[in-house]
Order: structure tokens, then sequence, then C-alpha cells
């Protein structure tokens, strides 16, 4: 009776326990969603990647080279099921001959082998991948990232590489793993020896194989037999696992605003029951004339403050799922809300409203059922 008689108060009052519980349970699952995702980008993409590349001279402190062929001593370690490799160029990819070298750096040229494209697990959005017939003419495929800042759409249009134009055969997908092949131009290895003035040697070399820990041992001894503290190893994935790692790093900063709310919402409902207890005064004097005990009224008064909690943790468990699917469908991730997540938040609603309560149904409990009687 005493929440219907106030409906605007209960409904101000339940808002606060709202916001605190939609904001922890959007904050969770929106990380969720962000973790989960990665994780799908991990399981299609695969955590068995390494690339070797050149480091630097102990002697010298220069840039050292790869070995010619060495994606094919990298083939030959047991365990290695692909390799490839890809060689930096001088020249860079432009629009045109119109532009000039001092306008723009222009796009990374590179020579690439043909198990490239499967090694990363990428794929064409449209057009070809090199090969042995293409590979040997001014072809380029095309990243991403190099074809929208290229401003290509379509295969058949020309770039200018070096002194002449190259046609593009095909515009690869977003590689993940492989940010720098996104952001290249890449030509056949044959074509960039013949019409780039490329020397063959390798700088980049990725493999997959089954045995990731064992190969890394293995990879600079195989490639650079002599001197295999020349040769750097990275792990691609690093990264994306780092990332999946540290996709809840805020989220406890993140908690903390939405515990702030909770706690601000309790306070509400805490001085709602406290202002009930005064109108009520009548009420209770009433019923505590009529053989209610102090435990009656007591659990009256609890019992409502945690419909009132419960109210307001209800509405926020489905504004914070609403939230986090409305934020994962908008920007593409998966929407994962954790049970946990609503349950640990409805938990909450019920222990702050019986917090909350308490006072005022203690100090209801101790009204004299005399002096209560003659409030109007």
């Amino acid at each position: 009776m005493g929440l219907r008689t106030r409906p605007v108060r209960v409904v101000l009052s339940a808002l606060g326990i709202a916001i605190g519980i939609a904001t922890m349970i959007s904050v969770v699952g929106i990380s969720a969603s962000g973790k989960a995702d990665v994780l799908r980008q991990l399981d299609e993409l695969g955590t068995d990647l390494l690339v070797a590349g050149p480091g630097e001279s102990m002697f010298t402190g220069k840039k050292t080279k790869l070995p010619k062929g060495a994606e094919k001593m990298v083939q030959r370690i047991d365990g290695v099921e692909q390799a490839a490799a890809t060689g930096s160029l001088r020249d860079t990819v432009r629009r045109s001959d119109k532009i000039s070298k001092e306008e723009t750096g222009g796009i990374v040229a590179q020579a690439a082998t043909e198990e490239l494209l499967r090694t990363l697990r990428g794929k064409v959005r449209i057009g070809t991948w090199l090969n042995a017939a293409n590979g040997r003419f001014p072809s380029v495929v095309l990243g991403s990232v190099a074809a929208e800042r290229l401003g290509i759409t379509e295969i058949g249009q020309q770039v200018f590489v070096g002194d002449r134009y190259f046609i593009v055969i095909g515009i690869l997908d977003p590689l993940p793993l492989a940010p720098e092949i996104e952001r290249s131009a890449l030509t056949g290895w044959t074509a960039a020896q013949r019409y780039l003035g490329f020397d063959g040697h390798p700088t980049s070399i990725y493999e997959r194989s089954t045995d990731v820990p064992r190969v890394r041992g293995l990879l600079p001894r195989t490639i650079n037999a002599e001197n295999p503290q020349d040769v750097t190893v990275t792990d691609p994935s690093a990264a994306l696992q780092a990332k999946a790692a540290a996709a809840g790093a805020f989220t406890d900063l993140l908690l903390g605003l939405g515990a702030v709310a909770l706690l601000v919402g309790g306070v509400g409902v805490a001085n709602t029951m406290i202002i009930s207890v005064l109108e009520r005064r009548h009420e209770i004097g009433l019923r505590r004339s009529l053989g209610a005990t102090r435990g009656h009224v007591r659990l009256q008064f609890v019992t409502e403050s945690l419909l009132l909690s419960g109210l307001g943790g209800a509405a926020g468990a489905v504004l914070g799922t609403l939230a986090t699917f409305g934020y994962a469908t908008s920007t593409g991730l998966p929407p994962v809300v954790p049970l946990w997540s609503i349950a640990g938040g409805l938990g909450a609603t019920l222990v702050i409203g019986t917090i909350a309560g308490l006072y005022p149904a203690v100090r209801a409990a101790r009204l004299s059922p005399t002096i209560a009687l003659q409030a109007v």
C-alpha cells in the first residue's frame, strides 16, 4: 500500500538503482563482447604464425640481410606447414606519374612469394592472387588499406611503381595479423627482380607450424646458421592475445562508476523509506494496536525496500542488456552478456534494498502505538 500511494516517488527512487545496475551490466557486457570478438579472430587466424626478419649486426650495428631462399630453408623444418616471404622494395606506389615523390611518400611496395596468402590465411576480396604466370609481369595485388588510400576499387586499374605502370589484379581483405601487408602493394618475386631492381633478399619470412615454441628456437639457426643472433622472430598473434587479456582493463574503473550510481540509488531508496515512515505513522500505530509486533513492522518496511530496489534492479538489468546488444550490433561485435553479471547485479540490489530498509524499518518499529495513532 505504501509504495502504490506515491508512484512518482517510487519510480524516481528506483531510477538510481536502475542506472547503477544498467551501467554495471553494460560495462561487463561490452567488455565481454570485445573480448569474444578478439578471441574469435584468434580462432580464425590462429596463434601458430611466426615472422622472422633481419636484426642488427652486433659488430656493425647496421641492419642485416636474410639470405636468398631463406623461406625454402624454413619449409624444411620439421613441423612447419607453410612458409612464405616478402621483400621490401626501394620504389613506392603512387596513383599516377603526375604525382611527384616530393608531394607524397606513396604506398610501400613489396615482392611476395606465391605462398604468402595461404600462409597468412588471407582472402582476395576481388580479383586474383599472384601466381607463377602473373607474378612474372608488372602486376600488383593491393592490401585493403593500400587500395583505400590509392582510391582503387576495381581490378584492371593501374598504379605507378618506380618508373612504370603496374596493373592491379587483386585487392585483399583485411589481415589483422599482418597490418604491414594491408598497407602494401605486392608484386611477384620475379617481376620485382625484373622491373624494380629487387635483389632477392627477403625482409620478412612468415611461417605456420604445429609446434610454435620449438620452431621459434630453430628459425634463427635455420635462416642464418653463422649468425643466428642477426635474425629476429616475432609472434603477430601476441598483440591480439594481449588485446584479449586487456579487454577489461578499464572495466574496474567503469564498474566503480556504476557502483557509485548504485550507492546513490540506495541512498535514494533509504530516503524514500524514511519519508514513508514519517507519512505513515498513523498506519503503523493502527497496525500495532491491532496486534502487529515490532517484527511485523520491521518486516513490512524491509520488504517494501526490497521491492523498490528489486524494481530498479530488474529495470537496470533489462536496460544494461539492451545497451550491450545495441552497442555490439552497431559495431559488429558478437553480443555477450555474462549471466553472472545479471545475477550479481540483481544480488547487489537485494543487498542494497536490505541495507537501505533496515534503518527505516527499525525506526518504524520503535514508534509507540499511542503516539503513532495521534498522527493525522
